[in-house]
């Protein structure tokens, strides 16, 4: 009698230690490892995204750049038209006395 409780037992066990331990746990530790994500389109791309970004960054500073040239432009040419008007004033001013 005490060799059948004892087989009952080891059959439990190994029962238990098969539910707890067998295949069926063996998929879900490959599901708990982080996969590495499915790209479905461009917005969902890590590199498309970051050359966006440089992209759009580009733009702005040739944009920013392109507006600072011609401010440096204007400036220059009322620099320049002003100082000629200066001259023909000067220039009047001498004939007239």
């Amino acid at each position: 009698m005490g060799r059948l409780i004892l087989l009952l037992l080891l059959i439990a066990a190994a029962y238990l230690i098969w539910k707890a331990f067998g295949p069926q746990t063996w998929s879900s530790r490959k599901q708990l490892e982080p996969e590495k994500p499915i790209i479905k389109g461009p917005d969902d791309d890590e590199d498309f995204l970051w050359e966006l970004e440089k992209k759009r960054f580009k733009e702005q500073r040739a944009r920013e750049e392109a507006a600072r040239e011609e401010q440096e432009r204007i400036k220059k040419t009322k620099k320049k038209y002003l100082s000629q008007e200066n001259q023909e004033e000067n220039e009047g001013n001498i004939d007239s006395p």
